[in-house]
């Protein structure tokens, strides 16, 4: 079952509660969900970097340097696979007890987990002077433990943080309002480009094994995660639990049909969107997290440019499409989410298959050029999803719904495909790399038209009515 569609789109969030809401709680709402998701994908991002650049040294420096990068990126795939199972616990508290309360705890695990990543002595090499002699396959087992901590809490995160915006939005301005979760994951990139760069050019740019920077300038970016932390919680904890669960928990309360868990019903009444939303989305990711991780080991191993160069590449590119993505959600609201991620999805197959001839130049203009255009066409796509899928799912379930959907494409585009195209790179097959990401592009198309349009769609008022008359049809 769908959503149901209202000729004027979401209620207020007055509307929604029934009683009068101040006129400072959308904007505390934005920045709950920005800072918010900031921190947590801030904590996300440094591992990807570090991925590309420190850990095949650190935690597998007996693999030759091919197999080295595959395994440091096998790692950084773990958390894609732990992000569903991250979904579905998370989804299941967030539907029942919370957006807000369940979103502490999304940010409070991510926090420590990048903390210990920033503790951990390395395969041959201690950390801060301990373990001097490293601690062998124990490093990489609790380097893919603390992943996998990371991936479960932004499993969570991600869902919570765009209903907690969609769920507040005023009438026609859902695509403006869940813009705010999604531009934090471009001032993550900021963030932690901007930190790597700094401790590389203090610690100093020597890439060898003994260097400052990868004996202990690495890990300064990880355990300052605690300081963003503890200001994330702060915010967090001042926001209100948005009307639509406080409307939508009122109304179960007064329903006598049996208890059932939101990620059956998810998966009962709305498979469908699920898989359509993750496939159309998976284009999306493929491209983020090539330009984001891959790109950045691929422009230092491969193509020779140095670390401060593609690092502060990465921050020019985090404002470029921040940009993309604050234009792309707020121009959703006028011709729909279908439309803009349609245009991103058409770009991205074009693109893919002229991205890595362009990068082989060699020349920094060209990898310049190759992560602008890479991240402009992801943003396209991720302005209007933080809208798109709060829309397609019953608020019962929405949390769940939303965050399987979302994870689904994290999979098939975030996982997958770098470990792939680290395999291809080792074999000199680049081509094969644009082709791949070029095929994902073509799915997620197919998966895009068979979309229907939700702008229209209702989250609040009406949508709570019926998600009551759908909890007595279920036995």
């Amino acid at each position: 079952m769908t959503a149901t569609n209202s000729p004027t789109g979401g209620a207020t969030p007055q509307a929604a509660a029934g009683v009068p809401v101040k006129k400072t709680s959308l904007a505390r709402v934005a920045a709950a969900s920005s800072i918010g998701t900031t921190i947590e994908w801030y904590d996300f991002f440094i591992y990807g970097t570090a991925a590309a650049l420190v850990f095949p040294t650190l935690f597998f420096p007996e693999q030759s340097a091919a197999s080295a990068t595959l395994s440091s990126f096998a790692t950084f795939a773990v958390a894609f696979f732990a992000r569903p199972v991250g979904a579905a616990v998370f989804g299941h508290f967030g539907d029942r007890i919370g957006r807000k309360r369940t979103l502490v705890w999304t940010l409070m695990i991510m926090g420590v987990a990048t903390v210990f990543i920033g503790l951990l002595p390395g395969y041959e090499t201690g950390a801060f002077g301990a373990f001097e002699n490293g601690i062998g396959i124990v490093a990489p087992t609790l380097l893919v433990l603390c992943r996998f901590f990371q991936g479960f809490a932004v499993g969570g995160e991600w869902a919570g943080a765009t209903l907690l915006t969609a769920e507040y939005a005023p009438e026609g301005k859902r695509g403006l309002m869940a813009m705010w979760p999604q531009l934090g994951v471009a001032f993550a990139f900021f963030l932690s480009s901007g930190t790597f760069l700094i401790f590389a050019l203090v610690a100093g740019n020597n890439a060898g094994p003994d260097s400052a920077f990868m004996q202990y300038g690495w890990r300064i970016p990880f355990l300052l995660s605690a300081v963003l932390v503890l200001i994330g919680l702060w915010i967090r904890v001042s926001v209100e639990e948005t009307p639509v669960f406080k409307q939508d928990r009122e109304l179960a309360s007064k329903d006598t049909a049996p208890a059932t868990l939101p990620f059956a019903d998810a998966i009962r009444f709305q498979w469908k969107e699920i898989l359509i939303a993750g496939g159309a989305l998976t284009s999306l990711f493929s491209l983020f997290y090539m330009g984001t991780s891959f790109l950045t080991n691929y422009a230092t191993a491969t193509l020779g440019h140095s670390r401060p160069f593609v690092l502060g590449m990465g921050m020019v590119a985090a404002l470029v499409f921040g940009l993309a993505i604050a234009l792309s959600a707020m121009y959703s609201d006028r011709i729909g989410r279908k439309k803009v991620i349609g245009t991103s999805v058409g770009l991205a197959i074009v693109w893919s298959l002229v991205v890595f001839p362009i990068l082989d130049t060699g020349s920094t203009g060209a990898f310049a050029l190759g992560l602008l255009v890479t991240l402009i066409i992801f943003g396209i796509a991720y302005g209007p999803a933080g809208a798109l899928l709060p829309e397609l799912f019953q608020a019962r379930y929405r949390y769940t719904g939303a965050g399987l959907g979302y994870n689904l494409a994290g999979i098939l585009g975030g996982a997958l495909p770098p470990l792939a195209a680290a395999a291809m790179v080792a074999a000199g097959n680049t081509l094969g790399v644009g082709i791949m990401l070029s095929l994902l592009s073509a799915m997620s198309m197919m998966c895009v038209l068979a979309m229907t349009e939700s702008s229209k769609n209702t989250v609040t008022g009406e949508l709570a009515e019926n998600d009551a008359v759908l909890a007595t049809e279920v036995p």
